[in-house]
């Protein structure tokens, strides 16, 4: 029989094997008995690994690639002012008001990029490159409805930025705006996209901005909007007024829409865009329901030029669109900008209700007349 004391120890023997397994268990289970690195020709299971996030902390690297490309615009025009004088008949006062702004170089022929505003009216415009370079451009072309230009200067060997892709853009995506605020030499800001598509906002006709936080001030007008990766992804344009209370509400226009109408000015000049020859307005949702439009959207035609495509075709004042080539309209925005993306001389399908009557029509649309010299979209 055995003794007390060798019963025990028996027990104690077998329960620290007990322990000693389950602990190997344990560490097996949870990815550790194999230790921080495996041994030579061992490979990992499924047991799960510690994700390593990396911050970046600096955007050096991207500000370095794209800031030799981005430009100083400096703007001169002659204005005449009454004279400040008890004699009225003396003759007005000549003055030349200066004026600011930034450009992008995107090609290595010395094409560049600015907004319109920045250059409109302009007598004399001269661009200085940041490396210190300075050249009197020539205007390639302007698009006032997107409120963009495209100059050319001749120097050697130019810096330039490589286009990216704006439809690739997320919200939350990290930006920076690189131009020259205020008159200062290159200033970076940076912020991240709080939303793309917006519109409506009164700044030009065709609106699709990415909006930012990036700070944007006076003289940053034409400025590039760069990813992380030092691309162009969109040209710095508008803010909103400081006097409305906003902070941090910057506005850009996407560089997709920037290749099309380089694209357009370069091949032809100006860009060519389709044109029916109408105002309209946005029908209210619930007045769409009430006349049994699926989806309840329309747009009503306020004024037509009586010269225009619409007027040929039979339209009239007060007739509410609902479908362009067969397609419902989301509003007045929608319809103006797929009407445009069509090309002058194509024909386009309209669907309309004069009162209770349905209309079907057909308008070869003409070329879209500069600003100063239309009426209607």
């Amino acid at each position: 029989m055995p003794t007390l004391r060798e019963s025990l120890k028996f027990l104690l023997r077998w329960t620290l094997v007990g322990l000693g397994a389950a602990t190997v268990l344990l560490l097996a289970r949870f990815g550790i008995a194999q230790g921080p690195f495996p041994l030579q020709g061992e490979r990992r299971t499924s047991a799960p690994v510690a994700q390593v996030v990396h911050v970046q902390r600096s955007f050096a690297d991207a500000v370095s690639r794209a800031g030799p490309a981005v430009v100083n615009i400096y703007t001169a025009r002659i204005v005449e002012s009454p004279a400040q004088s008890l004699h009225p008949n003396l003759p007005n006062v000549r003055r030349r008001v200066g004026s600011l702004g930034s450009g992008v170089i995107v090609d290595r022929e010395g094409h560049l990029i600015t907004n319109h505003h920045v250059i409109q009216g302009a007598d004399e415009i001269r661009v200085q490159l940041a490396d210190g370079r300075i050249a009197t451009p020539s205007i390639v072309g302007t698009d006032p409805d997107t409120d963009l230009a495209v100059l050319k200067i001749d120097v050697d060997d130019p810096p330039f930025m490589t286009m990216g892709r704006s439809n690739e853009l997320r919200v939350g995506d990290v930006v920076l705006a690189i131009g020259n605020p205020f008159g200062l030499s290159q200033t970076v800001t940076q912020g991240i996209v709080s939303a793309t598509g917006r519109g409506r906002l009164g700044v030009a006709d065709f609106e699709d901005f990415i909006q930012t936080d990036a700070a944007i001030n006076f003289g940053n007008s034409g400025g590039a909007l760069i990813n992380t990766d030092g691309e162009l992804i969109g040209i710095n344009t508008a803010v909103l007024s400081q006097a409305l209370g906003t902070d941090g509400i910057s506005f850009a226009i996407p560089v997709n829409m920037v290749r099309g109408v380089m694209s357009q000015i370069l091949e032809h000049g100006r860009v060519r865009r389709g044109w029916l020859g109408i105002t309209s307005e946005d029908v209210p949702r619930e007045m769409a329901a009430a006349l049994g439009l699926d989806p309840p959207a329309a747009i009503r035609i306020a004024a037509v030029d009586p010269n225009g495509p619409a007027a040929i075709a039979g339209l009239r004042a007060h007739d509410l669109v609902t479908h362009l080539n067969g397609q419902a309209i989301l509003n007045a925005e929608d319809a103006l900008n797929r009407v445009a993306a069509m090309q002058p001389g194509s024909t386009i399908t309209i669907s309309a209700l004069r009162g209770r009557e349905r209309l079907h029509v057909s308008a070869v649309l003409d070329e879209r007349p500069p600003r100063n010299a239309r009426r209607g979209g």
